[in-house]
């Protein structure tokens, strides 16, 4: 558990007795702050008469604790007061994971690519739903453990299962490396085994709060390796059958699952402009049996309908965005694809195929260091739409235990419904948007999240010393700004203490977000702020105001948003 920051006192609440004036009158009030601002020689402002009817008396945000003290002090004097107290913060109990990767799990958190799924753990953490992954199998991590449930092993050619047998109730990861180039078709290429489940499994549900490597989005499900690929990949019919047993179904020859899966994710797929019957009739049967499938629409840059499974019915197919909010470059797009979530980009564009320089923007999750068969547990980040769909399936599962009554069909709406725009660009169609985790587990719990974000996701520089904005035009609103206006802040800057951030209003009011702090050498500010604006006009012009006080490092504002 960590500590709880320590935030200066700003702001005083003073509550007169029923008789005196200031307890009625705001001008009373006003005039008694000035006396009390003459006699103290601190700059005290009237703000605003409180539903409670106390009056809100601003300090300033460079009030000392000895100045706030004084001002008590004089106020507790005044025959006319009956109490006086500071205006302490307060904060969500809901504490960020201690895993000791979790800073670089940007795709879960960051306001611009991230898919808010923190805010929805105060409400659930998927426990009582098994997720399986229909995939290459578990290489044993000590991060995934003792989230993982019995599975089973379905490739039924022994050549390609690598175990020396068929189908069996190991679903370990043998590996699925090809030696020499051409392998596994013409224009195949040599390669190293991926270790592919595994990663996927971390994304989903990898132990959380236990002071070691990533969290789980629906950490407390139970994941289920179902090993369909091997070497040169799998079968339909292979996975078809994994479909089906893996949701409870009934398959010739192999004993019942224990732990039926309410979700299923299948990162995995082929070239096919229609979808098999094989595969259409196993999802439907999971579907009929309350089961969830999550489907990766491809890595071709190209239409997903010519992508199987994922061009199947009943399917929630998903697209990948990147961490500044696009369609990650090579992310298959169109009609089918429902939604979209952070696959990642361990590379640009434009980079050599195969390389990886940017893998601060890939998808880090649960590993091994093993070239061929399994070695060491570790940790590496990954692009692809696999790394999207286990978003979506984490998802999925948290909403089935916050409602057990949620049918696929509902679950695949209320994750449409509740999605997010881009930020970025998305050429082709990316479905509805970004999932929220947080604003749909909301959604299907009853709890409300207030209005619609409004999103400035052009960069500005921040040089030394220097004063920047950047604005937002709010428009369609009606009446003043909420009491708990949300302000998403994503900025980059190596030495994010060297930064004042403000939130500025159409009217001209500043109120402070971040103040600066030479001990704070941390980079970047990446941040949900909470602000009482509802004296505030909703329509017009507000403006992020950054301000680098000292030299030496700079950045920019990537982006930022309002939600009303």
């Amino acid at each position: 558990m960590r500590a709880l920051p320590s935030a200066p006192v700003e702001k005083v609440i003073v509550t007169y007795k029923s008789q005196a004036a200031e307890a009625g009158s705001n001008t009373a009030a006003k005039t008694d702050t000035a006396e009390k601002a003459a006699k103290t020689g601190e700059k005290l402002a009237f703000e605003r008469r409180l539903s409670g009817g106390g009056a809100l008396v601003d300090l300033g945000d460079s009030a000392t604790p000895q100045d706030v003290n004084e001002v008590m002090a004089a106020f507790r004097a005044d025959p006319s007061v009956a109490a006086v107290e500071p205006d302490i913060r307060a904060y969500a109990m809901a504490a960020a994971p201690n895993d000791t990767d979790y800073a670089k799990q940007w795709d879960l958190f960051e306001a611009t690519g991230g898919m808010n799924v923190p805010s929805a753990w105060d409400k659930t953490t998927g426990s009582g739903v098994t997720v399986a992954v229909i995939d290459t199998g578990y290489a044993a991590h000590s991060d995934l453990a003792a989230n993982t449930v019995a599975g089973y092993d379905f490739i039924s050619t022994s050549s390609d299962a690598r175990d020396g047998n068929g189908r069996d109730a190991d679903a370990k990861d043998e590996g699925d490396w090809n030696a020499t180039d051409n392998e596994c078709g013409l224009g195949s290429k040599a390669s190293n085994s991926s270790w592919h489940g595994t990663h996927v499994a971390g994304t989903i549900g990898a132990v959380t709060n236990n002071s070691k490597g990533i969290a789980g989005i629906a950490y407390g499900a139970k994941v289920q390796h179902v090993r369909v690929l091997g070497k040169c990949g799998g079968s339909s019919s292979d996975i078809a059958d994994a479909i089906t047993w893996a949701s409870g179904g009934t398959v010739s020859g192999i004993p019942a699952n224990a732990t039926p899966a309410k979700v299923i994710n299948l990162s995995l797929g082929g070239a096919s402009s229609t979808c098999p019957s094989v595969y259409q009739n196993a999802i439907n049967g999971a579907v009929s049996r309350g089961t969830t499938v999550v489907v990766a629409a491809g890595n071709s840059n190209a239409n997903t309908s010519g992508f199987t499974p994922a061009n199947c019915s009943n399917v929630i197919t998903v697209a990948s965005t990147s961490r500044e909010g696009n369609r990650s470059f090579y992310s298959n797009y169109g009609a089918l694809v429902d939604v979209s979530a952070p696959g990642g980009e361990t590379r640009r564009a434009t980079d050599t195929p195969g390389t990886v320089t940017t893998p601060q923007n890939g998808i880090h999750s649960t590993l091994n260091s093993g070239t061929t068969t399994q070695s060491a547990e570790n940790y590496k980040p990954y692009q692809g739409t696999s790394m999207a769909a286990p978003h979506i399936a984490g998802l999925a599962a948290l909403l089935k235990s916050a409602k057990s009554t949620l049918t696929p069909a509902q679950i695949e709406t209320a994750i449409k419904g509740n999605a997010r725009p881009l930020p970025g660009t998305c050429s082709g169609g990316c479905g509805t948007g970004i999932a929220d985790a947080a604003k749909t587990v909301d959604a299907v719990t009853g709890t409300t999240q207030p209005g619609t974000p409004f999103t400035n996701s052009t960069d500005v520089t921040i040089s030394d010393n220097t004063t920047v904005s950047s604005s937002i035009a709010v428009t369609g609103r009606t009446g003043n700004a909420p009491a708990a206006l949300k302000v998403d802040v994503d900025i980059k800057h190596t030495w994010r203490g060297d930064l004042v951030v403000d939130l500025v209003a159409p009217d001209g009011t500043v109120r402070n977000l971040k103040a600066s702090s030479s001990s704070d050498s941390a980079d970047n500010v990446l941040a949900t702020y909470t602000v009482d604006a509802s004296s505030e006009v909703a329509n017009g012009t507000w403006k992020l105001q950054v301000r680098d006080v000292a030299s030496g490092d700079t950045g920019y504002i990537d982006s930022w948003s309002l939600t009303f």
